[in-house]
């Protein structure tokens, strides 16, 4: 990577906060630092690499020290990065030319559930213990000099433990991981995606003025929908017997008995219910969300405050999950990757005044990237053919040549339910139940018997499923609100389903055949195996861009019925042929993402990633070009991927929930 900086200066700020109201345990990052109240007592800055000692400089001195570094040259280290970066951008005005972020290193090389806090990292690599000075600032607007001297001790000693962790981190850190570090800190530090105040304002009181229309015609109140028991007499008084679900173990109570309600909205039986034929029974499930269901209010009511403030930063924590995938930030108020489709919140997100926001998305990424890792040829066929993928996918699964989405509606969504569940080693159980509730955001599904005729379901093909005792507890544990033999008859289509993917996609079941063996050989006993573009070693498995799937204190262990499986990490997480495909496909899937927003980002800045979709921000009188050069870039064919069919599709407009019509 060619630097785009001279210099590396490590900055620490030190700044006031109140344990009981004015906190980051209590407040966004965003929150904290947009505050009338924010104040920093000072900060320790130090030259990375040089031998001259660590500043302190005091808060009335920021402004002119600040101003004296040119920042276009200047790159910042900081553990948490994204609070002392946004200091300077929010309060100072300053951006650097880049982020290094040894919090957001450290969990890509140690994972999430390690801990990588700066007292953590530090006695795990044998540094002097973190200091404990701050603590005696709670509370204080103003610090004495005593105060003020003990505090730039302690951050000094921050900053030195924050070099010497990067120290070890850096070495061998692929370049493209810390651009993307960088592009993370950048989406949220420099903030230019604005919010209409307007349109959120305005949906908040339809939203409110239809919630209070359906209560009005049902005849019902806020509290009657709101409290479990009176909601049951509802559904009672429409002969509707309220659906029940076990009550969860926990630590105090690891056998509780009796039930509870099965009224949350993930609930199977409640979505049955919410999407079933009895339109009254509909009608007050769905009054029951509106009061239950604040998310979107929330949500609404969360941005507005944000947009008092400033632009909206965009809280993403770099390799969030094992795979590298972001996720939210912990702690943020908004969650980008959880807003809907087509929802108020999407469109309200806006471009500045003469931009419009360009929005690539990987089309079926993650069945690509699977085909290619397994062979599957006549899978790759279909995808370089351009086809809809669901569509001819169900031709081969259900031998119906020409079978499109208007002509086999139902059997194009089961067959693209198989190809994006099924691939990672799915049982028809699991299948049959996320059916029920809704699979991959599509309305829940319950196969009837006219569906199973048309999947080849026999009489000898029930008898089967029956004889297995195995198959009738499994079955047993599915909520549900239908009958026990519709259920029976939608368990039995769906492992249909299940066998006849299982059967078509034979390169992929051959694919986990070989990960199940690796579990022992490579990643148990440390036989290095390459394959393709991963190599396979002892408690990991290397990626094409030198960044690793952890796989720590590999052991067998019996499970509740004595059989020996392979699990992981202090949580003993099970790891399994379909797990390892999974994180190897994501994995990748995300490598080819990345790629290609670091070429887009080197002519047009990202600010936002939901998902496989990149958000660009693209002046007006560029945005046709940027439209097709975006994609182009996207579906560029990565060198260590060969013959793999890549497609994105997008487009661009000023609002983000409009961007791709």
């Amino acid at each position: 990577m060619t630097k785009p900086y001279d210099r590396i200066l490590s900055i620490d700020f030190e700044t006031y906060w109140d344990s009981k109201s004015y906190t980051l345990s209590k407040l966004t990052t965003e929150e904290y630092i947009r505050d009338d109240k924010f104040l920093a007592f000072g900060a320790c800055i130090h030259e990375y690499g040089s031998a001259g000692a660590t500043q302190w400089y005091r808060g009335d001195e920021l402004h002119r020290v600040l101003s004296t570094y040119d920042w276009g040259r200047t790159a910042v280290l900081a553990h948490n990065a994204q609070f002392d970066v946004s200091i300077l951008s929010w309060r100072y005005n300053v951006r650097p030319a880049f982020i290094f972020d040894t919090l957001s290193m450290a969990r890509a090389l140690r994972g999430v559930e390690v801990g990588n806090s700066l007292a953590r990292l530090a006695g795990d690599f044998g540094l002097p213990p973190k200091g404990a000075a701050v603590h005696s600032t709670d509370g204080l607007n103003a610090i004495s000099a005593d105060t003020e001297k003990e505090l730039a001790d302690y951050c000094a000693h921050d900053v030195y433990l924050c070099e010497e962790i990067f120290k070890r981190l850096v070495a061998g850190y692929p370049a493209s991981e810390l651009r993307l570090i960088d592009m993370t800190l950048k989406m949220y530090t420099e903030p230019v995606l604005l919010l209409d105040k307007l349109m959120l304002v305005n949906a908040l009181e339809e939203e409110k003025e239809k919630r209070e229309e359906l209560l009005t015609r049902l005849g019902v109140t806020d509290a009657m929908l709101a409290s479990n028991g009176q909601f049951a007499e509802l559904l009672r008084a429409l002969s509707v017997e309220p659906p029940t679900k076990k009550k969860k173990p926990t630590a105090k109570t690891p056998e509780p008995k009796g039930v509870n309600f099965a009224f949350a909205k993930t609930d199977a039986m409640f979505q049955a219910m919410l999407n079933g034929d009895n339109e009254d029974v509909a009608a007050l499930c769905e009054a029951r969300l509106k009061v239950k269901s604040t998310t979107e209010r929330t949500r609404a009511q969360r941005f507005l405050e944000i947009s008092q403030r400033g632009p909206l930063p965009v809280p993403l924590s770099y390799y969030g999950a094992l795979s590298g995938r972001w996720t939210a930030s912990k702690g943020s108020a908004i969650n980008m990757q959880n807003l809907k489709r087509k929802s108020f919140l999407r469109e309200a997100i806006m471009a500045p005044q003469g931009y419009q926001l360009v929005v690539g998305d990987l089309s079926q990424i993650e069945p690509r990237v699977l085909a290619w890792y397994s062979d599957y040829a006549e899978m790759l066929d279909i995808f370089r053919s351009g086809a809809d993928p669901y569509a001819a996918f169900g031709a081969q699964m259900f031998n119906i040549p020409g079978m499109d989405k208007e002509s086999h509606p139902d059997l194009r969504q089961s067959a693209k339910s198989a190809l994006l569940g099924a691939g990672y080693g799915l049982g028809w159980a699991s299948f049959a139940q996320q059916l029920l509730t809704g699979f991959l955001g599509a309305p829940p599904v319950r196969y009837n018997k006219d569906f199973a005729r048309k999947l080849g379901v026999d009489s000898a093909y029930v008898q089967k499923f029956v004889d297995w005792e195995d198959n009738l507890k499994k079955m047993a544990e599915i909520p549900h609100t239908c009958t026990t033999k519709e259920l029976l008859i939608h368990c039995v289509a769906a492992k249909k389903i299940i066998d006849i993917y299982r059967s078509t996609a034979h390169p992929v079941v051959s694919f986990w055949d070989m990960c199940s063996g690796l579990i022992d050989s490579a990643l148990a006993q440390g036989r290095e195996f390459r394959y393709k573009c991963i190599v396979f070693r002892k408690g990991e498995i290397e990626l094409p861009n030198g960044m690793k799937l952890l796989y720590p204190d590999l052991r067998q262990v019996k499970d509740d019925k004595g059989r020996m499986q392979w699990v992981y990490g202090q949580d003993a997480t099970k790891l399994y042929a379909g797990k390892i495909t999974n994180n190897v496909v994501q994995a990748t899937a995300r490598i080819v993402m990345t790629d290609g927003m670091l070429r887009v980002a080197k002519s047009y800045p990202i600010k936002g990633t939901v998902h496989d979709e990149l958000i660009a921000v693209v002046p007006d009188a560029e945005v046709e070009y940027a439209k097709t050069w975006v994609l182009a870039q996207m579906t560029m064919e990565p060198r260590y991927m060969p013959g793999i069919p890549l497609n994105a599709d997008g487009g661009a407009h000023r609002r983000y929930g409009l961007a791709k019509g």
